[in-house]
């Protein structure tokens, strides 16, 4: 049932809504407070970028390829603190460039896209020490290592194991 509640949350329903679903889901699991305290965050991160491209029609994966819907897949694909890490400096380069780059869209496309605010997003990631300037530097292998339970939480829950 979380399953399908998920899956029609991340297609349709609004950020609050699904950060909601994952907060009840999170409280029932029996992973430890740490792990239920870093979860929610970290989506909120995600969707705080994934939900204004889902209303564009702009979704994309990490390698830049053109997605008809946010799904549970798409979102696990985002979980990965280096695509997450991309997506940033992706939408950061697009919204000082007035349209969508790195992707595979059509120019045309690209064109419809509306720049993102990008605070939340950005504050995360800067609190795990992702540097913000330079996009070829690297973080923390620990700080990577975190996002991999992290990620292995929020896939058991979209999978409705949790």
């Amino acid at each position: 049932m979380i399953l399908n509640s998920m899956e029609t949350l991340l297609r349709n329903g609004e950020r609050s809504e699904i950060l909601g679903a994952l907060s009840v889901a999170l409280d029932r699991s029996d992973e430890a407070p740490f792990w239920r305290q870093k979860s929610l965050p970290f989506c909120e991160a995600i969707l705080s970028v994934l939900i204004p491209l889902r209303e564009q029609n702009l979704l994309f994966d990490p390698e830049g390829n053109a997605q008809p819907e946010l799904s549970s897949a798409l979102f696990i694909r985002w979980c990965d603190l280096l695509s997450l890490k991309t997506i940033a400096f992706t939408l950061a380069q697009s919204n000082q460039e007035g349209k969508l780059v790195r992707t595979k869209f059509s120019s045309e496309r690209c064109s419809a896209y509306t720049p993102i605010d990008l605070e939340i997003l950005g504050t995360y990631l800067s609190g795990y020490t992702v540097n913000l300037n330079d996009e070829w530097v690297d973080f923390p292998i620990t700080n990577y290592n975190l996002h991999i339970g992290m990620t292995s939480l929020i896939s058991k829950i979209l999978e409705g194991k949790c």
